[in-house]
């Protein structure tokens, strides 16, 4: 049975579900739009009728994504797109099967091994894209043995980090470039090294009522090579402009140096772009964020501390057990429940260790009593640096 064409008109309730088809030139959709802008939007509109990404905000970050691949001589920072669900059949691989199609220079595998992946980086660089990565680093032993490659992942987020290989019949130490934007699907979380350098896109089954249409690689990827060369065709010649573009973040740090190449793409597209870079940039790494549960959780500890302290009248000095004592009777807090009879002095010290704080005996009572206890000074640092209110980000001017 032939397939249907997707361009063709249609007025199906299925089809209007679907939503409009592949962009091509003289459709009219870039009409009121930048030419950036429109290429951006029907590079959404490709990914969305083939795929149901998880939001909005996803859905812009993978379309920015892709467009940065076409500028990579110009950035700084490669940052990785992080394709995960918690299940099979969630859509992963066929996002990756778009995403194929429209980057720059693409360069898809299943399994590799860094030796491969080196040589084929080289002065101009491909877009690596690894399906199934978690029978790479799904399990500790599977982990163990790539991690090399992890190790290129991590150095290839940024430039100027190659790695050292002897090569050649003369075993000449050699130069081997590692940067180049890369994006891994799988199932389960990446290492945590290489989901701080991502755009981290969690996928989900789609809902009954949620329609895509099929992907067929003969009527298909002929639309999306010409939407790609577009996208070439348009952000090439502002390689010089990218280079010099610093644009205004929303986030700071490893975040900022990730989504900056997304935001900076946005800038240069115009119209609305800027503005969903942004929301979708401080959306999905705030959430990313929420989801580091040892961190988060360490932090909350930080912070019900410091709010101990408040209520004591900020003293120099509480004793071990008056602080685990109102830590554990804060029903909303979860160190009641810590362990399987509370959070215990030792539970306390392990959890403030990676802090550089720890219990000494101190005198209470003044200075009749000996007993364990934390000085308020030890905990001034580290509530500055993770409790105190984040400075608002300067607005995009």
């Amino acid at each position: 049975m032939t397939e249907p064409n997707p361009n063709a008109p249609s007025h199906s309730a299925e089809d209007a579900a679907l939503g409009p088809p592949v962009a091509v030139p003289g459709r009219g959709l870039r009409q009121n739009m930048g030419e950036g802008a429109a290429l951006l939007e029907e590079l959404r509109t490709a990914i969305r009728r083939f795929v149901v990404l998880p939001s909005d905000e996803a859905l812009t970050a993978a379309a920015l994504w892709v467009a940065a691949t076409h500028i990579q001589p110009a950035l700084q920072h490669a940052p990785r797109l992080a394709v995960v669900g918690p299940v099979k059949r969630c859509g992963k691989s066929r996002l990756l099967d778009v995403l194929t199609e429209t980057v720059h220079k693409p360069l898809i595998t299943v399994n590799t091994s860094p030796a491969v992946v080196f040589r084929a980086i080289g002065k101009q660089p491909p877009t690596l894209l690894v399906d199934e990565a978690n029978t790479i680093f799904g399990s500790a032993k599977a982990a163990d043995k790539h991690e090399e490659l992890r190790g290129l992942l991590n150095a290839g987020h940024q430039r100027n980090r190659p790695v050292l290989r002897i090569a050649g019949p003369e075993h000449t130490p050699t130069s081997f470039s590692t940067f180049a934007m890369a994006a891994l699907a799988g199932i389960g979380d990446l290492p945590d090294t290489v989901m701080d350098r991502a755009v981290v896109i969690r996928m989900r089954r789609r809902a009954p009522g949620e329609k895509v249409q099929q992907f067929r690689s003969r009527r298909d990827i002929p639309d999306l090579h010409r939407l790609r060369d577009r996208l070439a065709a348009w952000l090439e010649p502002l390689l010089d402009e990218a280079a010099e573009c610093i644009p205004q973040m929303p986030v700071t740090d490893r975040a900022a140096d990730t989504w900056e190449p997304l935001v900076m793409v946005a800038d240069m597209a115009g119209g609305t772009w800027p503005e969903q870079a942004r929301t979708a940039c401080k959306s999905m790494t705030a959430y990313e964020a929420e989801q580091d549960d040892d961190a988060t959780f360490k932090v909350r500890l930080l912070a019900d501390i410091q709010q101990i302290f408040a209520r004591h009248g900020d003293p120099a000095t509480l004793p071990t057990r008056d602080l685990l004592g109102a830590l554990c009777q804060d029903a909303e807090a979860p160190w009641a429940d810590y362990g399987t009879a509370g959070l215990t002095p030792r539970h306390l010290g392990l959890l403030l260790k990676d802090f550089g704080i720890a219990s000494r005996t101190l005198r209470f009572d003044g200075g009749q009593r000996q007993a364990k206890g934390f000085a308020r000074s030890q905990f001034a640092d580290a509530w500055q640096r993770y409790c105190a209110p984040e400075p608002e980000p300067a607005s995009n001017g």
